[in-house]
């Protein structure tokens, strides 16, 4: 994302000594432009930002293993890039161990409190506006980060939370340059962080108004919260001082005076935070043209939707289609699983998800029949019947073939129309372990409230449910007490004979899915190289009410965009500025060096190192 860095990032302690320090000199910090991409051997690490893929190299080379450098990425990113993650919010970390070979997962997703029901946002009996939702402290979920954190270093890291967060204390300490893309960021928010005292001395320190270009924004609040948790472990977080704050501020929160709108106050009590608990899943798993691909299952929709597209675009040869031709299926098997994803996937605690029958091949044979070779849809696709293709069809309740068992399904949640921030971490270390970590605070500066005297923002992951006009209709993704909410994270691993050779994922919402299979597809059925894969205009088809494709600006500008309003598509420019997804990804090569890769563009540019560099 950092596309103005420090002069000579290379490693942790450098890329830390030469943040700027105002008691230490009064001269412009020097900067350059990161790499999207390194390759060499002893491991690499990708990232949004270059401080915390410095943060991770740097644990990698001091012998560190692949959880223990994207934990330690993920705290930094908390203080350079806290509009996208940071310790209020939650993620999914998909994991390979080499010694054992095998996949695991953590769900460390955020939960709605106790007291939290779909009640609570409807008002007369309709939807309350997602907006007033959006920005209050009643979207708050109990974040999940820093178990998370502490269950994934205890079960298969080699250093302490404490250690890991070093890097992060620092960079809140000593500060960072603001960029471009930060300022925007801030620039898009100011009018939701002058409604909070707190928010607004944070972040609009000049007057009301943002940090320029160039400023140092240091955080000793921040580096205050990193310490507890560094010396008192998650604890200090859920029980502490932290976690009064947080209720506190859910509770009463710091609205500026003259603000007149509503701002709901939030229903968590301390239980919640205590008992919070992060879950160790099986991956989801599933093969695509003699690679196996590990993703992340429910709560998370992402690992089940990629999946699931990839076996429907199975029965299609892609590598020798035009480009055209390639595209229209791929945004049909997009539309086709996204029909699937919306109708069936939510918390598996609360959900009977029939994950056996939509990963079915014998499924995707049935639903590819969606699928016109050469036109697109016109309407918005029903959900198909995945429940005769389980393993035991009668352990749960059938639905008519082609129909859903909710409602009709109309954008349920007008939020997936935005480009929410959140980030995408991959790391790899000598030893082959692997880490495909992608975290969030929801939408682009959470909730918008910053915790008074702690320098961190609160997520707003409850606008993650779906809320139907009927508060009664029968949706799996509906607000429930303790419920973790839909995701679209797709944290991805894809092996050949045994072997890890790709990890990636992405940011971006419901385009999370869409942008991790494209990359996919260029990648592994084009032949396109990892960077190139990765830099590829996109095009998203999430089966929306009005059946149209979103696409950046670069890619409207292709002879494909043409070629697919020829097939029917409707096409239309996405939202945000027209960026999809931010892409981090590593690739294992052939000759035992490894690839890593960020966005070259997008969001500024990521950053991308390797423990032993050899090549760029």
């Amino acid at each position: 994302m950092r596309r103005l860095l420090f002069a000579a990032c290379a490693g942790l302690l450098l890329a830390v000594s030469c943040v700027h320090d105002k008691a230490a000199s009064s001269s412009p910090v020097p900067t350059t432009p990161s790499t999207p991409q390194a390759t060499g051997r002893g491991g690499a690490a990708s990232t949004v930002d270059v401080r915390a893929t410095a943060a991770a190299i740097e644990i990698l080379k001091d012998g560190g293993n692949a959880v223990d450098a994207a934990v330690a990425a993920a705290g930094v990113i908390g203080v350079t890039d806290m509009y996208s993650c940071g310790i209020s919010g939650g993620g999914f970390m998909v994991i390979y161990l080499a010694d054992e070979k095998r996949v695991v997962t953590v769900d460390h997703r955020e939960k709605a409190p106790r007291a939290l029901n779909r009640g609570h946002f409807y008002e007369n009996g309709a939807p309350i506006p997602m907006p007033e939702i959006l920005t209050s402290p009643l979207s708050t979920g109990v974040p999940g980060m820093v178990r998370g954190w502490e269950l994934a270093l205890e079960r298969y890291g080699t250093r302490k939370l404490g250690e890991v967060l070093q890097p992060a204390i620092r960079v809140a300490e000593r500060g960072f340059e603001v960029d471009q893309t930060h300022l925007e960021q801030t620039l898009r928010n100011v009018e939701r962080f002058k409604q909070f005292t707190s928010s607004a001395q944070l972040l609009l320190p000049a007057g009301g108004q943002p940090r320029p270009v160039g400023a140092v924004f240091t955080n000793p609040d921040l580096a205050k919260t990193y310490r507890l948790v560094a010396e008192g472990g998650s604890r200090a977080f859920y029980r502490g001082e932290i976690a009064r704050a947080i209720l506190d501020t859910l509770a009463r929160p710091p609205v500026a005076p003259g603000v007149t709108r509503k701002v709901r106050p939030g229903v968590m009590q301390a239980s919640d935070l205590e008992d919070y608990e992060a879950r160790i899943r099986e991956p989801v798993v599933s093969t695509y043209r003699g690679y196996t691909v590990y993703g992340m299952g429910p709560p998370s929709s992402g690992g089940i939707a990629v999946a699931q597209a990839l076996n429907l675009l199975e029965g299609f040869e892609l590598a020798s289609m035009s480009r055209v031709d390639s595209l229209h299926h791929y945004l049909e098997a997009s539309r086709v699983a996204f029909a699937d994803r919306t109708a069936f996937v939510a918390d598996p605690e609360y959900v009977d998800v029939p994950a056996a029958g939509l990963l079915s091949k014998a499924y995707a044979a049935e639903r590819r029949k969606a699928i016109d070779p050469v036109r697109a849809a016109s309407t918005r696709l029903p959900a198909g019947n995945p429940y005769v293709f389980e393993e035991d069809p009668s352990r749960l309740p059938r639905v008519a073939s082609g129909a859903s068992p909710g409602p009709s399904v109309a954008a349920l949640n007008e939020l997936d129309v935005l480009d929410r921030e959140t980030t995408n971490i991959t790391t790899m270390d000598k030893a082959g372990n692997v880490v495909a970590y992608t975290c969030t605070i929801e939408y682009e500066g959470g909730n918008g409230i910053v915790v008074p005297g702690y320098g961190f923002l609160l997520n707003n992951e409850m606008t993650d449910f779906d809320v139907p006009p009927s508060p009664g209709a029968p949706v799996a993704n509906i607000p429930e007490p303790g419920k973790r909410p839909r995701s679209s994270m797709s944290p991805t691993l894809v092996f050949k004979d045994g072997a890890p050779v790709l990890a990636l994922g992405s940011p971006g919402g419901s385009t999370i899915i869409t942008t991790v299979l494209q990359t996919l597809i260029n990648h592994l059925d084009l032949g396109m190289p990892l960077l190139e894969a990765v830099a590829a205009p996109r095009i998203t088809q999430r089966n929306g009410a009005d059946g149209a494709s979103q696409a950046e600006p670069e890619f409207l500008a292709t002879p494909e965009a043409a070629g697919l309003k020829e097939k029917g598509h409707v096409i239309t420019g996405a939202p945000f500025g027209g960026q999809i997804g931010a892409v981090t990804a590593i690739r294992a090569n052939p000759d035992g060096t490894v690839t890593s890769v960020a966005e070259p563009k997008r969001r500024g540019g990521g950053s991308a190192m390797a423990v032993e560099e050899t090549g760029r």
